[in-house]
């Protein structure tokens, strides 16, 4: 009975603690609306957000992984707001010129595509916010993934954060512990963070982020590393790319990425270090034997991820134009 009594006493000072938490980094997952929130006053909009996004990686299979990583790179700035779309003016200053996003982001003129197309059908009522969110998911689906339930009702916010871009979004030097505090700002688990590292399985990375890895490290596959060197010499070559999943396609969605990473073939150092002979090591290797837990984490992660401080009701804005403000 005493024990009883305790447990009733420590789980509300639990979900308090975890409440502070989130307040203290700013977090908050917000309960967005259900996916028919445009089913009245934008009918069809999915639809034709669905057919560009598949149209779009059928003329370019890479637009799938790029698309999920701007998704990505706005949620983890102020939240999923469209910051990221906002491009620098004489009096304003952006998040695309911050070093994790300078000359990599791409896929900006599908959404644009986008979003002119819905305006036309519903001025003013898409956000390029649920543009964002809504085109992350057709993208993994069209790359032979599992979808996931977005939530909708985000709207756009009219400001940007460039030091948040560069301190805030986990980069490819980061050794284990510095992944999970990452994630952990933004509300995740080291479980989720493990889940979300899976996005990699589609993509490409840059020579300039992997460099350091095949010249100094030894946790290297020795021939993977050599193949790579040709890619990517000692000096120049900064922008010349090799696939985030050496296992299988590039251009399929599947748990690809961690076959990678057990065989010792993780691209960037931040890749390696979850199957570096940290506790993360398990997780990898579940992956690597069930593809379908894999498809499913992720799901619930990037679900997640889709609610991460967003600005509803009368916040913000809804752009008509998503690289710059009304």
């Amino acid at each position: 009975m005493a024990a009883s009594s305790h447990l009733m006493v420590t789980l509300p000072n639990l979900k308090l603690i975890m409440g502070l938490f989130f307040c203290v980094f700013g977090i908050a997952f917000a309960q967005l609306q259900p996916v028919t929130f445009y089913d009245l006053r934008c009918p069809g909009a999915l639809v034709i957000i669905k057919k560009s996004i598949s149209l779009a990686v059928l003329r370019d299979r890479r637009m799938g992984a790029s698309l999920l990583r701007l998704h990505f790179h706005d949620c983890f700035v102020q939240g999923c707001d469209a910051s990221v779309l906002l491009k620098d003016t004489l009096n304003f200053t952006g998040e695309q010129n911050a070093f994790p996003n300078m000359n990599s982001l791409r896929g900006f003129d599908v959404i644009d595509n986008i979003k002119n197309k819905l305006e036309i059908l519903c001025p003013g009522v898409f956000s390029c916010a649920d543009i964002l969110a809504v085109a992350a998911k057709e993208s993994v689906v069209a790359l032979g993934g599992l979808g996931w339930q977005v939530s909708l009702g985000r709207r756009d916010s009219t400001t940007a954060s460039l030091r948040g871009a560069n301190s805030d979004l986990p980069g490819p030097f980061l050794d284990l512990g510095g992944l999970i505090s990452g994630f952990a700002k933004k509300g995740f688990t080291a479980q989720e963070m493990v889940a979300l590292s899976g996005a990699h399985t589609i993509g490409k990375g840059r020579c300039r982020f992997y460099r350091t890895r095949i010249y100094s490290e030894s946790n290297i596959d020795p021939s993977f590393s050599k193949s790579l060197k040709g890619k990517c010499p000692k000096s120049g070559g900064d922008d010349n790319f090799a696939s985030l999943d050496n296992s299988t396609s590039v251009d399929f969605f599947d748990s690809g990425y961690y076959k990678s990473l057990v065989n010792k073939k993780g691209l960037f150092h931040s890749d390696q270090q979850l199957f570096n002979g940290g506790f993360t090591k398990y997780q990898v290797l579940s992956y690597t034997i069930d593809s379908t837990l894999f498809q499913n984490d992720f799901a619930r992660a990037m679900e997640k991820m889709g609610k991460l401080s967003p600005l509803t009701g009368t916040k913000g804005q809804i752009r008509k134009q998503c690289s710059r403000v009304n």
